[in-house]
């Protein structure tokens, strides 16, 4: 199959650090050229892949505040070269929604994002001819009327993280610090459990005031350490070593990747509820969702006590990049097939007429 991956230009592919969207969007690409599919990734310059690689920009956008213009060169780009691909796979929002009735090739839209925001709803009542894919299935309450064509969880290479065994003995928090990623209640629940925390985590320049009001001054608390951003490389040993992972989420969380990758390093998971938590953790067996801090300060021991190669064997049979990518190839053909029945019932109409 031809398959065109069209990725964000905030980061590169994969990125260097933060980047979730640009992270899946490598995965998916490679499992795919390594089932022997045609793939042509358009994406930054600097992106590494085994893919053929379109350059849109030299170097990653984020922060810059004229990316638009290079976005739109992109989406350019990718519908002059449609009629090379047997499918479209878009990665970045809506952008490119207008141009998709003349197409002449299907196209396929996977949200990442949040999808109760205002206008939202409004927005996709006009393009409720667009065919999306949600990260998971709560990520479309919002959005009942939109063309969702198949739910896909992300899904990770399994070399990628080796199961651990926590024998660091405390806490860990990933991710991004804002406010709906509540850090201030991983460290309230470390306080509280008497445990060590350990906090690997970027701030966006949007987050800066948040993270100097909110959240700095508890970063000095005793047994709270701040280790700031870091890469795939330093996750293995810090998600390893971590007698669990707090995700304590005050947000509809479209996917959650980071409770994925905690269960590929063996590392259970204590979430707070909210969006796509309860279709990635299992209860006694990946970790427990909880609803409020002291549910999670006596849920604790209980998750830190359960079996590591459980939480690995989970990750093995329901997130690896394997997984993900065969349920998109099944949404490609899906989408193929019906384009290939709304030709052929054009033409029986022409033989007709």
């Amino acid at each position: 199959m031809r398959i065109a991956q069209v990725a964000p230009l905030f980061e590169s592919v994969p990125p260097r650090r933060y980047g979730g969207t640009e992270r899946v969007v490598s995965y998916l690409t490679e499992e795919l050229v390594r089932q022997g599919h045609q793939v042509t990734l358009f994406a930054t310059a600097d992106s590494e892949t085994s893919a053929e690689l379109v350059p849109i920009v030299e170097r990653p956008l984020r922060g810059d505040p004229l990316w638009m213009f290079q976005a739109e060169v992109q989406v350019e780009k990718v519908f002059r070269r449609a009629g090379d691909f047997d499918v479209l796979h878009f990665h970045i929002d809506a952008l490119h929604y207008p141009l998709i009735r003349n197409a002449p090739t299907p196209v396929v839209t996977t949200l990442h994002g949040r999808q109760d925001l205002p206008g939202l709803a409004r927005f996709y009542r006009v393009f409720s001819h667009v065919p999306v894919v949600s990260i998971s299935d709560a990520q479309r309450a919002p959005l009942p009327h939109a063309r969702w064509v198949g739910t896909v969880h992300h899904g990770l290479p399994p070399g990628l993280y080796r199961p651990g065994r926590g024998r660091g003995g405390y806490l860990a928090f990933l991710g991004r610090i804002s406010p709906e990623k509540r850090v201030d209640r991983a460290v309230e629940i470390a306080r509280r459990a008497g445990v060590q925390l350990l906090i690997a985590a970027k701030v966006d320049p949007v987050d800066r005031p948040y993270f100097e009001r909110e959240i700095e001054p508890l970063l000095h608390a005793p047994g709270v350490e701040y280790l700031g951003e870091i890469g795939d490389e330093e996750k293995v040993d810090f998600l390893g070593d971590a007698m669990a992972v707090i995700f304590p989420i005050d947000w509809p969380e479209p996917f959650g990747l980071v409770m994925i990758e905690a269960m590929a390093c063996g590392t259970p998971v204590l979430a707070f509820h909210g969006g796509a938590v309860e279709e990635v953790i299992r209860p006694g067996v990946t970790g427990a969702v909880v609803t409020s801090v002291d549910e999670a300060v006596e849920a604790l021991p209980a998750v830190a006590a359960l079996d590591r190669m459980a939480c690995r064997r989970e990750f093995e049979r329901s997130f690896s990049v394997a997984c993900m990518a065969e349920k998109y190839l099944r949404v490609y053909e899906q989408l193929m097939g019906a384009e290939a029945d709304e030709a052929g019932w054009g033409a029986g109409l022409a033989s007709h007429g």
